[in-house]
This record gives structure tokens, sequence and C-alpha cells, in this order.
């Protein structure tokens, strides 16, 4: 496993489970800084369950979660909440406050983490909100946005603390391809130049071919990790016959070469 400075994230022999039913066993990788890293995989292979312990909504069963050289699993209380504040999260849905215009969505994780004057706390929240093109929006509220702006309101709130790495789960869910472009170009900009690091659960996979640096596959029947590296190198070159179908989008044997309607 490698330790680099340059790893802000590392998992080590990760199992989870939800009432006794294994759901990841053994997982191990690492992400890079500033890389854009995803999580993919079949209809519950445990991709958000994953995500979700590595900003420490769950905690698993056995296995260490290193966050900038810490383990947050063993960390007591105080030190795994100040790590914990250097990660950001948009959740798939946006979880926006509905009775909360944008700019006071994005102003909650500067009130409840920091002690700054109101005015200050504006100023921060603006920028974010700017960053992501809608700052003329600020005052708008979240019902009164499209699906991909509350997206990327999401995103601003998620970058509120100036997080070193951000969790996105399902970003381009339920948006149409044009939107969905502009985010994976939005979230590529703010990589590169903020050098944040973005762990994302997706199974786009226009936007994993167009965003992702390496990518890993959870497996739904084994619980493990069946596909690590660039995704093109996987479409390409795995070993493993099901992870080559998946990123070639190619049908199950069960509807390849067969009329459906007369059977």
């Amino acid at each position: 496993m490698y330790k680099g400075d340059d790893v802000p994230i590392r998992v080590e022999h990760l199992t989870a489970k939800y009432e006794g039913r294994m759901v990841l066993d053994d997982l191990s990788f690492f992400v890079k800084k500033a890389e854009i890293f995803v999580i993919l995989g079949g209809s519950g292979c445990g991709k958000s369950t994953l995500l979700k312990h590595i900003f420490g909504l769950y905690k698993p069963a056995s296995g260490q979660i290193y966050v900038n050289g810490t383990d947050i699993v063993k960390a007591g209380e105080a030190e795994r909440e100040s790590i914990l504040q250097q990660i950001g999260v948009a959740f798939q849905g946006g979880a926006m406050f509905g009775s909360l215009n944008l700019l006071e969505n994005v102003r909650l994780p500067l009130k409840e983490f920091t002690d700054l004057p109101n005015d200050a706390i504006d100023r921060i929240a603006y920028t974010k909100l700017n960053l992501v093109g809608l700052g003329e929006f600020c005052y708008h509220m979240p019902s009164e946005i499209s699906g991909g702006m509350l997206k990327r309101a999401a995103l601003a709130r998620a970058m509120a603390l100036d997080p070193e790495i951000i969790c996105l789960d399902e970003p381009s869910a339920g948006l149409d391809p044009i939107t969905s472009a502009d985010l994976d170009q939005l979230i590529l900009n703010l990589a590169r130049s903020l050098h944040i690091t973005f762990l994302i659960v997706s199974h786009e996979l226009a936007s994993i071919y167009s965003i992702a640096d390496r990518v890993i596959m959870l497996d739904v029947l084994t619980k493990k990790i069946v596909g690590f590296g660039p995704p093109a190198g996987l479409r390409d070159t795995s070993d493993n016959p099901w992870v080559r179908q998946f990123f070639n989008r190619q049908p199950s044997k069960k509807f390849a070469g067969k009329d459906v309607i007369n059977g």
C-alpha cells in the first residue's frame, strides 16, 4: 500500500457490515492528492456505503481509514471531528434546506464550525457560490433553481470550509447530458485549479471517462474490489470479463442476442 505524503486518503482492509450482513470485504486502496477518484460498480455493490465510511458517517466492522495520515476509526472524538472538517460532502439530491436561500445554505458550515463574523461568513459563502457560477442566484430558494444548479449549490456548500477532500454521491444523477458535462467540467476545473481531491460515487460512464483519473470497481457478489486503475485501461485490458462488460456497456447474457418480447 502506497503511503506517500501526497495520499490524503488510504483505506486498509476495510470490512463493512449492515445488520450482520457483509457489504464490503477487505478493501484496500489509496487516493492521491488532487486526484479525481471514482467508486463504481453495479447496483447494490456498496458504493455509497463505502463513501459514507470514508467521510465518517459509518464505522467499519474492521480495518483502517486514514485521512492525511490519521486513522479516523481510532481517533478520539475531538480529533476525529477536526479531521472530518477537512472533508466536504455533497449528497445525491443536494440536501439543501428548502426554507433557506442558497447563500444561507452555504453559510451553515461556516456558522457551525468557525467563529468568523457574519460579514466575513457572507463574503466567503458568496465567493463559493460564485466559484460554481451561482453568484447571481445567491438569494434564490432551492425550489427556484434547476436540478443542475442545485448540484452546483451543494458543491459550493461542500467547499465552504476549504476542505482538501470533497466527496460527491452520484453528482450527475438525473441531469441531462449537457448539464452533466458542465458539472464534469466544473469538477475538473476545481480539482486542477484549487488542488482539491475528489472522491466520487458514479455509474455514469460518459462522466467517468471524462473526469476520472482512477477508479475502483466493486463487485456485488464477492463484496471486493475487482478493478483498480484508469477507466480506459480497465475497459481495454482488465482480465475480469465482467469489468470489461461494464465499461463497454454490453448487455448481460440473458438479454444479448434475444428478442425479449417474443422470448
